[in-house]
């Protein structure tokens, strides 16, 4: 078999042709088109994984945001806790500070009123006693008991000190009045006689004299004169009893009470 050059030649061409048509309009384009799809496939892959990273910062950033707001959470969180209970606690002493001071306010009342209720008892008591004596002693009150009475005042006289004495005295020479004696009932003659001789015999003088009832005394005779007295009667034995459970009453609950005075305090003046 003969082989014809001449067109195994023209078919080596044609192909050759081919293939550089091939590549020339085919081949290269098509290359071009994936390089060129390829780098914007590159290009959407660079920027895809640039945003992946921002979103990564981004959500690192988040995270330690969210953990820093947990932290500022929980502190404050705290505090306001701790607020409350140191506010709680304040209340709680406040209230009572206020309830023992309530307490204190309200058991001194009570002492107080306790107070206030036996001073008023006992004064009601002192005052049903003294008006009870004075009514029963004036009931037993009688002319024969105010004539041995006369016996008690004239010692009196008689016994009086030298100061008590010296001050009636002067009051007997610095006025031209009697002295007034004063008696529950009046007195007979004779012991009339009695004070008579026995104001004479004191001071040695005739000492005028003028007697005169008083209902108001209790059983005791009264001499006056210019602003001196001297008396002996059961009034002011009553009296001055009073006045020392009055003050008695007064000095309760003190660390020392006033003596009371003795009844022979009052009778000499």
């Amino acid at each position: 078999m003969l082989i014809d050059w001449f067109t195994v030649g023209a078919q080596v061409l044609n192909f050759l042709i081919l293939v550089w048509l091939m590549r020339r309009f085919l081949y290269q384009p098509i290359l071009n088109a994936i390089d060129a799809r390829e780098k914007l496939i590159a290009t959407k892959l660079a920027s895809a994984a640039a945003k992946e990273t921002d979103a990564q910062k981004e959500h690192d950033e988040f995270q330690h945001k969210n953990a820093e707001f947990d932290q500022q959470r929980a502190a404050l969180l705290r505090n306001a806790t701790d607020a409350a209970q140191a506010e709680r606690q304040r209340l709680l002493d406040e209230a009572g500070k206020a309830a023992a001071a309530l307490r204190a306010k309200w058991q001194k009342a009570l002492r107080n009123e306790a107070d206030a209720l036996h001073h008023a008892i006992s004064r009601r008591t002192q005052q049903e006693v003294f008006a009870i004596a004075r009514k029963a002693l004036s009931d037993l009150a009688g002319a024969s008991l105010e004539e041995r009475m006369v016996e008690v005042f004239t010692r009196r006289l008689h016994a009086l000190n030298s100061s008590a004495k010296a001050g009636l005295g002067e009051a007997l020479t610095t006025t031209a009045d009697p002295v007034l004696v004063r008696s529950t009932f009046d007195l007979p003659a004779e012991p009339r006689a009695a004070i008579q001789q026995a104001l004479n015999a004191t001071f040695s003088a005739d000492i005028p004299v003028r007697f005169e009832t008083a209902p108001d005394l209790i059983s005791g005779i009264e001499l006056t004169t210019n602003g001196q007295k001297v008396a002996w009667n059961i009034a002011e034995y009553l009296d001055s009893l009073e006045k020392g459970v009055d003050e008695f009453l007064k000095t309760q609950g003190k660390p020392e009470a006033k003596a009371a005075r003795k009844p022979e305090e009052a009778m000499i003046k």
